[in-house]
């Protein structure tokens, strides 16, 4: 069912039309389940399981890039693994430059496709979506607080959001969809975020990691958890600007709940993330990292500065207002 939704309301697949879908053997039943949904719908499917030996891929298959070149819908449903990273980033680049309606779902899992956010009223998720963009029309700044610590200031003019709800040719979004996005000027942001729900495909973190950032890039992180202050660290050293703000994003999907999946976990409501590294494929985006890492918190408040000088607080304890 999440599959057929998803495919229809998000992607807007039509009969006739060519859909590829990149698997692997851990996401098989996943794989099936779109490969239904999309012949469901009429259209022509090919599959293709990433080769298990030569993971964690680096670069994107010969193979897999001749597939890419030629459809109208593409769909990653393959296991996440952090060291992919990278590889995920090359891969959606190719993909989005075929004109593909791209559908990014490194991670997924059964409870998401039967009972979680596939299922989701999408026609719903839409309008709302752009409610909360309507909110940060013609803003400058975003004052992001929470009780537990993060006050951080970003410079946002000229970086519209936009949303994983409805996917357009040559653009891709996640699935599960939910959520609004935007790439902060990457030299203007400014402050302290405390990370107490999950970061990009490492899960839920036990203790909280403080993020300290100057001039939009990482100087320093704090937290108890010795093991996760390493893990942190070795991702974000892949290069110079994985340290880099790359995105703001913020989370509309009523049924997502917090696994531990961050594929799932930033489309949460009451929810907001901040990313740094690679954010090239975001409106106004310069960040040209191989990475991109996701950290999410719970019940932000954002007040937004706006061009005319006023001042108005659009989300309160993670609810819109």
């Amino acid at each position: 069912m999440g599959a057929k939704n998803v495919l229809k309301v998000v992607l807007d697949a039509h009969a006739g039309e060519r859909v590829l879908i990149v698997s692997d053997i851990q996401k098989e039943d996943i794989c099936k389940a779109f490969e239904k949904g999309a012949k469901e719908l009429g259209a022509n499917v090919v599959t293709y399981l990433l080769p298990e030996e030569e993971r964690p891929l680096k670069e994107v298959p010969h193979e897999l890039a001749k597939l890419v070149a030629s459809n109208h819908i593409v769909i990653n449903a393959f296991s996440g693994r952090g060291e992919e990273t990278p590889f995920r980033i090359k891969l959606i680049k190719l993909e989005t430059a075929s004109k593909a309606r791209v559908g990014h779902a490194p991670g997924i899992s059964k409870e998401m496709m039967t009972d979680g956010p596939m299922n989701a009223n999408y026609e719903e998720v839409a309008k709302n979506a752009e409610k909360v963009i309507d909110l940060f029309k013609d803003a400058e700044w975003v004052r992001i607080t929470t009780d537990k610590g993060t006050d951080i200031l970003l410079y946002i003019e000229g970086r519209e959001f936009s949303s994983d709800v409805k996917i357009k040719s040559g653009t891709f979004g996640n699935l599960p969809a939910g959520e609004v996005w935007c790439a902060p000027v990457e030299d203007a942001a400014n402050g302290i975020i405390i990370v107490d729900g999950s970061i990009g495909d490492i899960g839920q973190v036990k203790k909280e990691l403080k993020i300290e950032v100057k001039n939009g890039r990482i100087t320093k992180l704090e937290t108890e958890d010795k093991e996760l202050l390493k893990r942190v660290t070795e991702l974000l050293e892949i290069d110079d600007e994985a340290k880099v703000i790359g995105e703001l994003g913020i989370g509309l999907n009523p049924r997502a709940r917090i696994s531990g999946n961050l594929l799932e976990d930033e489309k949460a409501g009451r929810t907001a993330h901040i990313a740094f590294g690679n954010n090239e494929d975001m409106v106004g985006g310069r960040n040209r990292s191989k990475t991109h890492r996701d950290f999410l918190f719970h019940r932000p408040t954002m007040e937004v500065t706006y061009k005319n000088g006023s001042k108005v607080t659009v989300i309160k304890d993670g609810i819109v207002l």
